[in-house]
């Protein structure tokens, strides 16, 4: 039986992550049993992140490597897509994984009005008394991070603009196709589609939620992608 690792439900998500929740998804498309151990210290996993698999007397961490090992007994993600699909494929998957990702970051911590809801559900654990002060570091360093790594320095408009072209590719790859890249899901589909949900799924209006809720196919694509890997 395989253990997935992974940051607890929240805001109607089956994880808080959109990478735990991708994993999720792995499993159920592999076709392995598997149960879910809730965590949300992962300091102790490899590269002190989540999610990880705990597994054959060992612990693998990210999700691509959750990948890899599931590819190695047999999963196939793919089925028939032609190379060139598939060189798009992993495009797709770069793009939600490397850019799309800190947008829904910075629309959770970098949001004033969303960042309180984050701080409760995220930090239940840490006493009332000292939640504040340390959070507020853990922020802090959050945020310094992406100003590093560039997104963060743009203002909400300049962020939302260059999300923009993304979008747009995901809509042209879901034009007359209920998945990215056919009539079934295939691996760029449990990332795209991740990272959107999780957009999605803010407690309150952000501008990025406002974005994806204006867009039919965009949200129909999810909830697709939803009702097909988290029923039972």
């Amino acid at each position: 039986m395989i253990t997935l690792i992974t940051y607890q439900t929240g805001f109607g998500e089956s994880s808080f992550s959109p990478f735990c929740v991708k994993a999720m998804w792995l499993l159920k498309a592999a076709g392995v049993p598997w149960e879910r151990e809730d965590s949300n210290d992962p300091r102790k996993f490899p590269k002190a992140k989540l999610p990880a698999i705990r597994t054959e007397g060992q612990i693998i961490g990210d999700s691509h490597n959750i990948q890899a090992y599931l590819e190695r007994g047999g999963a196939d993600f793919w089925g028939p897509v032609a190379a060139r699909d598939r060189a798009a494929g992993h495009a797709l998957i770069r793009m939600a994984e490397e850019h799309m990702y800190f947008h829904v970051v910075l629309d959770r911590w970098g949001n004033d009005d969303f960042w309180p809801l984050i701080r409760e559900a995220y930090f239940a654990a840490i006493p009332a008394l000292l939640r504040k002060p340390i959070t507020g570091r853990i922020r802090k360093n959050l945020l310094q991070g992406l100003s590093a790594q560039g997104l963060g320095r743009f203002t909400t408009e300049e962020r939302m603009a260059r999300l923009e072209p993304d979008l747009a590719a995901i809509a042209a790859f879901l034009d007359g196709r209920d998945y990215l890249l056919g009539d079934v899901p295939t691996l760029p589909d449990y990332s795209v589609a991740a990272m959107l949900s999780a957009g999605l799924a803010a407690p309150i209006q952000t501008p990025l939620r406002r974005r994806l809720q204006s867009d039919p196919a965009l949200t129909s694509y999810v909830k697709r992608i939803r009702d097909r890997m988290d029923g039972a």
